[in-house]
């Protein structure tokens, strides 16, 4: 990659000079500390495997080919890839292409999330900054000047060894401080009031435990404390598990209002919902929260649940029915988090698109474990990635586990998975029109579940423009119609420990113990 920098024309002979000899030092300090663990310089014409959040993102030719922000009108427009890295050195050019006088371009690494990362920001007025943003807000870490030009490329890179942060501009460190928001993360390219393009990402470094959406201030917490709670199993209890609100205070909410805004906190905390709570809309779930219902009848009527850009939740014994024009559950651009014990419905005498999904899980989150559940009376039941055309998006990602749910009169969707990986296991089935569908080259495991009177269990065609893949080992079926399997998986061994139980006692294990009351 480096050699194909010396052919690029870039603006004067001393720009070559000095922004080629910066990588070439900063790529001989990285091979002397560290391995190389993800390139992109988008020569492939496309952006496969970036998330991304606001602003209009494309792959052009700027020189060479480059990942372009077209919009300098746009706020904050973000991409970022990767995996979860610990101590990482990430490399990228940058050309603003034109900047307002508040704009930025920057460098971002231990991404949690759109609104959760550290980043290198490049202002218009010359200020180069270290940045946390925790869940949108900014906190300063450290600060200096930079001469980067509009419309030159440049030279950039940041450091994040333990709570160490440095920033350099065509390989002079200009900012350098220290904070403890976050313990790894992915690499990320910003804009802000500001169209520019971005090439030759590089990171090196090793992996590391993603942390949990954090709070307001750069100086909480970046790991979730303490353990995973008892029982938790599959994608939810990897890379750290999800604790949801444990180490926070616990409050008690009955009215709808009351249970928005403690949801809405940006600390971690324990929700108990007293009573059928009336509600109407979505109600925004900030990251390190646990939303419990005391008792066996606690929930919400109406309303539904929306954790979108934030991390480590955790939604156990509610009852959640009518989900109005909204989906009961929205798991949006998040991760680590986990559903379990709750019973989710509606009714299917209204038309198809009355009720949207009871639990839709989309854009890229990850992480995710549905579990000893009741799901019934519903038409649109689970959506796993949200349409055929968000590939750019939801590749990669999208790692989902269905356990012990029991999942009756429902017409589809149960799940309905696009692009990503699940593992459906020792589900009980029965009364259903349509069970487990793989579209858009999802990976899909089907093991060890029930079903009866289902007329479609297990199918991997129809609906979108490509097939996806199963595997489907030990299930029973009774009085079911035919597979459609058109394509057998390679996803057969999932990446965490599980006790398969016996069919013979799948049907009354999940009838006795899934939903409300048991925990």
């Amino acid at each position: 990659m480096y050699a194909r920098l010396l052919n690029r024309r870039w603006s004067s002979t001393a720009a070559v000079t000095v922004a080629v000899a910066a990588l070439l030092l900063g790529a001989a300090r990285i091979a002397a500390a560290d391995t190389t663990v993800f390139t992109d310089d988008f020569e492939d014409g496309n952006a496969n495997g970036w998330s991304k959040s606001g602003g209009s993102w494309s792959v052009v030719t700027d020189g060479s080919r480059a990942l372009r922000q077209t919009s300098a009108t746009t706020g904050d427009a973000r991409a970022y890839a990767g995996s979860a890295w610990a101590d990482v050195t990430a490399e990228a050019r940058l050309r603003p292409v034109e900047r307002a006088a508040d704009g930025f371009v920057a460098l971002a690494v231990r991404q949690q999330s759109s609104t959760n990362a550290y980043r290198f920001a490049l202002y218009t007025d010359g200020r180069a900054q270290l940045e946390a943003v925790r869940n949108g807000t900014v906190t300063v870490i450290g600060a200096g000047t930079h001469t980067a030009a509009t419309g030159a490329w440049t030279a950039v890179r940041v450091e994040a060894a333990g709570t160490t942060l440095r920033g350099y501009v065509g390989g002079a460190l200009v900012a350098q401080g220290t904070a403890t928001a976050f313990a790894s993360g992915k690499v990320g390219v910003w804009t802000y009031h500001a169209a520019a393009s971005f090439d030759d990402v590089r990171v090196a470094g090793s992996a590391g435990t993603p942390p949990s959406s954090p709070g307001p201030s750069s100086s909480g917490p970046g790991t979730p404390p303490g353990n995973p709670p008892a029982g938790q199993v599959g994608y939810a209890t990897l890379a750290g598990g999800t604790t949801g609100g444990a180490g926070g205070p616990t409050v008690t909410v009955s009215t709808w209002a009351d249970l928005v805004t403690e949801v809405g906190r940006h600390t971690p905390q324990t929700v108990q919902v007293n009573g059928i709570l009336q509600g109407s809309g979505q109600a925004t779930v900030r990251g390190d929260k646990t939303i419990v219902g005391l008792g066996a009848n606690s929930g919400i009527n109406g309303g539904g649940l929306k954790i979108s850009h934030y991390n480590n939740v955790i939604i156990r014994n509610l009852k959640l029915s009518n989900p109005v024009g909204t989906d009961a559950i929205t798991v949006q651009d998040a991760d680590h988090v986990w559903i379990d014990h709750n019973e989710l419905w509606s009714d299917r005498a209204h038309d198809i698109d009355y009720y949207d999904g009871l639990i839709d899980i989309t854009h890229a989150s990850d992480w995710v474990t549905v579990s000893w559940n009741k799901i019934h009376d519903h038409w649109k039941t689970s959506l796993v990635s949200h349409d055929d055309d968000n590939a750019a998006e939801d590749v990669g990602h999208l790692t989902v586990t269905y356990h012990h749910n029991e999942l009756y009169n429902a017409d589809a969707r149960l799940p309905s998975i696009r692009f990503g990986t699940a593992h459906v296991f020792n589900n009980y089935y029965h009364d259903d029109n349509n069970g487990v569908h793989s579209r858009m080259g999802a990976q899909v495991l089907v093991e060890g579940n029930v079903f009866v009177n289902v007329a479609t269990p297990v199918k991997t065609t129809t609906l979108s423009v490509q097939d996806g893949y199963a595997v489907e080992r030990g299930n029973v079926y009774t009085g079911c119609g035919p597979n459609l399997i058109t394509q057998v998986g390679s996803f057969t061994s999932p990446p965490y420990p599980y006790t398969l139980e016996s069919t013979s006692t799948v049907a009354a294990s999940v009838t006795a113990n899934a939903g409300t009351g048991r925990v």
